[in-house]
């Protein structure tokens, strides 16, 4: 899941983690990926991708939302294209944050 967005968080060299999590009131399941480190190790931004299967056995993204430290409002994103469009667009401000991090 997120297969693109993976590839460009290694080409622009940003450690992150990913973890499934199983809601047990809720029929959609959830994958957080952790992003961007500070000082101590602690990851600073997350995306949290909600999802189903279709009766095929195919995954479904019902909604992206981005949470970058510092942030009041997430990101709600309907695919991983606009996602992707999002991150490339704002790359430098990613890196920064990382940089400030350090």
């Amino acid at each position: 899941m997120l297969k693109k967005t993976k590839l460009f968080l290694r080409a622009n060299k940003i450690p992150y983690t990913k973890e499934h999590v199983n809601p047990l009131m809720v029929p959609e399941r959830v994958y957080v990926m952790n992003f961007g480190q500070d000082v101590d190790g602690n990851y600073l931004n997350r995306f949290i991708a909600e999802h189903t299967y279709t009766w095929t056995g195919r995954i479904k993204i019902s909604k992206i939302t981005l949470r970058l430290h510092g942030q009041v409002h997430p990101h709600i994103f309907k695919n991983e294209h606009e996602l992707l469009h999002y991150l490339k667009k704002h790359t430098d401000e990613l890196t920064e944050t990382l940089d400030q991090g350090k």
